[in-house]
């Protein structure tokens, strides 16, 4: 049978590299093989009891029927409150969209903005998914490096010298995945003096990690850092990472009433509404008792705590310290140009990956994936057992290596 060719968009992109490990990983398991996966951003926790109880009682209530293109009234109502509570954001619910997870609401404005040669700009690392999400809509990546010795954040100077007159969006996240970098107030403010020059560019903030950081930590997000930017910055958050509702595919927007319209429009022909069912259960997760985030942090906390000590232990790997998220993002730089029992010599951090998951069956990601290199990420998002034996095994894989 002749294969079906691919769009000349689709061939543009590669798939999720982070999916890719995670899978990975789940055959290796389906084979027998002893596999610890630390691929997955996706907390081990479960879902809140109050916000399942309210996903089953609007299942009770009939409440499974098409919604608004993008959310009901009670679930923008609820995120306009968040916005206002949480930030100081007054976003009016004609102000906000919801898609089916956050990647949706990434991609939907994407695709309701770029034209062909727009520029986007990402900071690397980055999450995998912002340069293909930006080449499928039919715009430009233009990534930008945010080093190690920045702590993995973006410096205004590296800014200005990307910024042309073809950028249409700049892509932030705070805390970052995959480094758990977390840009403070004045971080914030030297970038967005920086954008405040250059009028024509539009910034999408993807807040996803904000309730989850660390030390005393002080979460800001650039729409009320400079409030001069609120009409061309979409902030983006979602249910997924601090509610443990990865499955439930929620995210949500606050942005310029027109740039919600259009997406609105994506939307209307593309997936049409999210989950009814998942809608009345974030509303739930928005409006309910908050509580339960402290006594989680301090859990993640104590497993990065860990991580981080037991990673810096092995033989070549450097591993900072990262503000929130559940990632580190270890240098493997030590280890390039070693070789494994078997004879492999380690040339990039790819094959790091690929040959500590052969030899010890831990899944990590490499760092090329996230535009920055020779690192990996790991998330601990995970029990702290499995991660102490993950971590186990690495210092034992880096300790079999040669020169």
């Amino acid at each position: 049978m002749k294969s079906i060719e691919q769009s000349a968009a689709l061939s543009r992109v590669k798939p999720s590299p982070t999916l890719a490990v995670t899978q990975k990983a789940r055959e290796l398991k389906a084979a027998g093989k002893d596999v610890i996966s630390l691929g997955a951003g996706e907390p081990d926790f479960d879902t809140p009891d109050y916000v399942k109880e309210a996903a089953i009682q609007a299942i009770r209530d009939g409440k499974t029927k098409y919604t608004a293109v993008d959310g009901i009234a009670e679930l923008k109502q609820a995120i306009s409150a968040k916005f206002k509570r949480d930030n100081g954001l007054d976003y009016d619910p004609s102000q906000i969209s919801v898609g089916p997870g956050g990647k949706a609401v990434i991609y939907n404005a994407l695709v309701a903005t770029l034209n062909p040669g727009d520029e986007v700009i990402i900071p690397a690392p980055y999450w995998v998914s912002y340069p293909d999400m930006a080449l499928l809509a039919g715009g430009q990546p233009v990534i930008v490096e945010a080093s190690a010795a920045n702590g993995f954040k973006l410096a205004p100077e590296a800014l200005e010298k990307v910024i042309t007159p073809r950028t249409k969006w700049i892509i932030f996240n705070s805390p970052s995945n995959p480094t758990g970098a977390a840009y403070s107030h004045d971080d914030i403010k030297a970038l967005t003096d920086v954008l405040l020059q250059h009028d024509h560019v539009m910034i999408m903030s993807d807040d996803m990690y904000e309730h989850i950081v660390y030390d005393g930590f002080k979460f800001a997000t650039p729409a009320a850092v400079e409030p001069k930017l609120y009409d061309r910055t979409l902030t983006i958050n979602g249910a997924s990472k601090a509610y443990a509702m990865t499955g439930w595919r929620i995210g949500y927007a606050g942005g310029p009433q027109s740039l919600i319209k259009a997406m609105a429009k994506v939307m209307s022909q593309s997936t049409s509404n999210p989950c009814s069912i998942s809608q009345w259960a974030v509303a739930a997760a928005l409006n309910g008792d908050h509580t339960f985030l402290a006594e989680r942090n301090a859990a993640f906390k104590q497993r990065r705590n860990i991580v981080v000590e037991m990673l810096n232990a092995a033989e070549g790997i450097s591993c900072s310290t990262p503000e929130g998220a559940f990632y580190v993002y270890p240098s493997c730089e030590g280890v390039i140009g070693k070789q494994t029992p078997g004879g492999t010599i380690i040339e990039t951090d790819e094959d790091f990956a690929r040959e500590l998951l052969e030899a010890e069956g831990v899944a990590v990601v490499f760092g090329a994936a996230f535009g920055l290199s020779p690192f990996f990420r790991i998330s601990y998002a995970a029990a702290m057992d499995p991660l102490q034996d993950a971590c186990g095994r690495i210092q034992r894989f880096c300790g079999s290596l040669r020169q």
